[in-house]
């Protein structure tokens, strides 16, 4: 048993030592492959959708996996009815942004880190054969965020150890492992590692925001009761809740304007009027911002 300890050891850290493939190295071998976790369906729509826009435009693949089925995320339904809606909400989004995506059968407000979640989501990321891990931070108001954070943190090892869950190939090397952004401060402040302009991915992005009215378009829809000021009608209820989308984007690039200065230079980076924003995982390969900034799309 040492012995394959050992071994396992020497292959991770030969892993995280070996040049990342990406920008034009990567194009020529496979296409660049991605997977982003989000607790619910919508949350990896929400936060990831612009760049998985841009990431499909280039050929790249792009999965989107809910960890749980969206069943309680409603003020007037519930259940199977309002899982199988959420569902297919989802594929009319994974449509429109040219990806492929998966809900997990799990309810909603139950998403827990026990080893049965780790193993169906390494699982996930070896049949992926992801270079790129998105996800949650483990630092959330809602469990299932959190879990979802955790769940990928507990990934990050053993999707390259071979007799971990053996009926799926490992990874060829650690993925690199990047969060979401939020604003919560406790107990560590998100840090941005890259900013994404989106302005080539944005239309996609509210096109698939649009296609998810049981959260942006219901009188009961979640952001429908929780957004103050929602107009009555339903056609200027959505138009709204719409416009609250686009708002945050654009306060992302506003809030990281800096960080995309440093990035792409000032004159570059006045350009950008919505962005999406990552930081990278720890536990993950650790790729530089010179790679990353290969990997992600740029600014042309």
């Amino acid at each position: 048993m040492r012995r394959v300890y050992i071994a396992l050891a020497a292959a991770v850290a030969s892993f995280s030592l070996q040049p990342i493939a990406t920008g034009q190295s990567a194009a020529q071998s496979r296409p660049l492959r991605i997977i982003a976790f989000g607790a619910h369906p919508d949350d990896a729509e929400l936060k990831a959708s612009g760049v998985a826009a841009m990431w499909a435009s280039q050929g790249y693949k792009v999965k989107f996996v809910a960890m749980t089925n969206g069943d309680i995320g409603h003020f007037a339904q519930a259940g199977g009815p309002l899982a199988k809606r959420r569902k297919a909400e989802v594929a009319e989004c994974a449509k429109i942004l040219g990806i492929e995506n998966e809900v997990l059968d799990i309810h909603d407000g139950e998403l827990v880190p026990s080893l049965e979640n780790r193993k169906k989501m390494a699982r996930l990321i070896r049949e992926w054969q992801a270079d790129v891990v998105l996800g949650h931070r483990p630092y959330d108001y809602h469990p299932d965020h959190r879990y979802t954070g955790v769940l990928m943190d507990d990934s990050a090892i053993v999707v390259v150890a071979p007799f971990f869950v053996p009926d799926t190939p490992p990874t060829a090397r650690n993925p690199v492992f990047m969060y979401y952004s939020d604003a919560f401060k406790q107990p560590y402040p998100f840090d941005p590692t890259i900013v994404v302009p989106i302005d080539a991915g944005a239309d996609q992005k509210w096109r698939c925001v649009s296609a998810m009215p049981s959260q942006f378009g219901d009188e009961d829809s979640w952001q429908g009761r929780t957004q103050p000021n929602v107009p009555q009608g339903d056609q200027e209820r959505k138009a709204y809740l719409l416009d609250v989308v686009k708002r945050r984007s654009a306060a992302v690039a506003d809030q990281y304007r800096e960080r995309l200065v440093a990035l792409y230079g000032k004159e570059r980076a006045d350009r950008v009027h919505y962005a999406e924003a990552f930081q990278l995982g720890q536990y993950g390969r650790q790729a530089s911002v010179d790679e990353l900034k290969q990997m992600f799309p740029r600014i042309q």
